[in-house]
């Protein structure tokens, strides 16, 4: 938990904790998974009330996506960081300190309460892009510290995997809408 603070406190100690720690690589896999969980669920929170089961298929199938775009992410930023910059970094280094910088994914949970009412969501979309943009500095927070770079260097390397996190998060989010007709029949032959 006091990790989880200071990922959300911006408290720079706790990356270089979380990379040198290997035993914490599975913690890190478990916060994305908890975290793009909990961002689905906001995200699909729309129809969730109506058709629980449609919205918890979704949950999944999104958290699902969610977790490669974070693996595929990491991946890019070690192999750009490694391979143009010459860094001295390895995958299981940034999964923990992105990994721990992922948590901010979760504060897209309130787009729960963004469905239960209009004016809510007014409050909370702003929150949620608060919430993005915060995730992004965390990001770059957490890759500086694993690839050991200028913030030039650190700045095109996390763009470059964060954009692509944002094309599988985008195709995850045609495919479920592909999947919608099927995911209610599924919520119906259950339901």
């Amino acid at each position: 938990m006091d990790r989880i603070m200071g990922a959300f406190t911006f408290r720079r100690g706790v990356y270089a904790e979380v990379e040198n720690d290997a035993s914490y690589t599975s913690t890190a896999w478990i916060l994305v998974a908890i975290s793009a969980f909990l961002a689905q669920l906001g995200a699909n929170a729309a129809d969730g009330f109506d058709e629980p089961i449609r919205w918890l298929i979704r949950a999944v199938i999104g958290t699902i996506f969610a977790i490669i775009g974070f693996a595929i992410g990491a991946w890019l930023i070690d192999f750009v960081g490694r391979s143009v910059f010459k860094a001295e970094v390895n995958f299981g280094e940034l999964v923990r300190t992105l990994g721990l910088a992922y948590v901010w994914r979760a504060v897209g949970v309130l787009g729960v309460v963004g469905a239960v009412s209009t004016a809510l969501a007014c409050v909370v979309a702003p929150a949620q892009v608060a919430g993005a943009l915060l995730g992004l500095a965390a990001w770059f927070v957490a890759a500086k510290e694993a690839l050991d770079l200028d913030t030039g260097q650190v700045i095109v390397t996390v763009i470059i995997g964060w954009v692509i996190g944002l094309v599988v998060a985008l195709f995850s989010g045609i495919v479920l809408g592909a999947l919608g007709l099927g995911a209610a029949a599924v919520g119906g032959l259950l339901g």
